[in-house]
């Protein structure tokens, strides 16, 4: 079986209950197969990244295999405005966040294709100076663990998105886009978009940001802000400390 979002966005949660952690979202127009049914909960498989997280049953719209394929191997088409709405049949209007899918319009077998959108469309691979501009467009959205959206992001959440707006795939948590791309040896050999991942004591990769010019770093962390990186990590400049431990630094593009 095969599903898609056709509501803003769903809570994509670790175990099958309204109280279990929220370890992502799926967002407007994101497709999944369906693993797994029960009559209250769907254990799903995203398309994008292949996360797997419970969705409540009655949050998603069922789609065939085929069209499931189509969306698939089509380009992927984004909404690019902080928020838009889709305009469904008898005039109702759907709000969707930054990074909605906007894909499944043409797809002729979704029976939600009676759907209408007169915001930004973005598609296909932009340049790599692009990235902090889409970036920017975040900034100040609350820190939300598992969040996707300029209205609650979690670090990975943030970097993926990014990237994803920017025809880039990432994967979902910051210890999986650590394992992506090229080491650099240096924060001397980064270039603006490239991304920098930090370490706990125990060594396990728990945040990541994107790098800017002149040793600045865009990152959530409360919220979407811009901090100082040494080759120390993170030096917050309002509270005069470290906050985040520099493990490597990765370019992606």
């Amino acid at each position: 079986m095969f599903g898609i979002c056709n509501l803003a966005m769903i809570p994509l949660r670790a175990e099958a209950s309204d109280k279990s952690e929220i370890v992502s979202q799926v967002l407007f127009g994101e497709h999944f197969e369906v693993l797994e049914q029960h009559k209250q909960w769907s254990y799903i498989k995203m398309q994008y990244d292949e996360y797997e997280g419970w969705i409540d049953t009655k949050q998603f719209q069922p789609i065939t295999e085929s069209c499931f394929n189509q969306l698939s191997s089509d380009a992927i088409i984004l909404n690019g405005d902080l928020i838009e709405y889709i305009i469904a049949p008898s005039n109702l209007l759907i709000p969707i966040p930054l990074g909605a899918s906007l894909s499944f319009l043409s797809c002729p077998e979704i029976n939600i294709n009676n759907f209408d959108f007169e915001g930004t469309k973005i598609s296909g691979i932009k340049p790599k100076n692009n990235i902090l501009n889409s970036a920017f467009m975040y900034l100040s959205a609350p820190y939300l663990w598992g969040g996707k959206t300029p209205f609650g992001i979690d670090c990975s959440g943030f970097t993926q998105m990014v990237y994803k707006l920017n025809g880039y795939k990432l994967l979902r948590d910051a210890s999986q886009q650590a394992t992506q791309g090229e080491a650099l040896s240096f924060i001397e050999e980064s270039e603006p978009g490239d991304l920098a991942f930090f370490d706990n004591d125990e060594g396990n990769i728990i945040h990541v940001g994107i790098i800017m010019e002149n040793n600045y770093i865009v990152h959530a962390s409360g919220k979407v802000r811009i901090d100082r990186l040494d080759h120390l990590g993170i030096y917050n400049a309002e509270i005069n400390k470290h906050t985040h431990k520099l493990r490597v630094i990765k370019k992606i593009i």
